[in-house]
């Protein structure tokens, strides 16, 4: 019998792992300078595999345009105008504890496994 899609389920948790990295997933991918939202979901699928909708990515830049930590900038391009969003002071030194953060906590979990797998 399948799972279905409740709390408890090995889907929602992955879900939900998703989720709570693609704050950071958006952050990183502006480390080096402007991009367009297609180029970011571009980006992140090249470089992770992590696939982001539309739906997901500008909701998300919005947020974080609203919260200071990046900034969208109209640019004209060949084919239509492109909103390019780059990352502010505030957003590198958000970028910045939550890269620190991450690797503290993947740490902790890392030591977690290797304890487990009796390594």
């Amino acid at each position: 019998m399948a799972e279905t899609r409740s709390p408890g389920t090995l889907d929602a948790w992955h879900e939900q792992l998703r989720r709570g990295g693609l704050e950071l997933a958006i952050l990183l991918s502006l480390t080096h300078g402007a991009r367009y939202g297609l180029e970011i979901t571009r980006h992140l699928e090249a470089f992770t595999d992590i696939v982001i909708t539309e739906g997901t990515i500008y909701p998300i830049l919005a947020r974080l345009t609203r919260d200071g930590l990046v900034t969208g900038e109209w640019r004209e391009s060949a084919v239509h105008p492109r909103k390019y969003y780059r990352l502010t002071a505030a957003g590198r030194a958000r970028l910045s504890t939550m890269t620190a953060s991450w690797k503290a906590f993947a740490a902790k979990l890392d030591r977690l496994v290797a304890a487990a797998e009796g390594v």
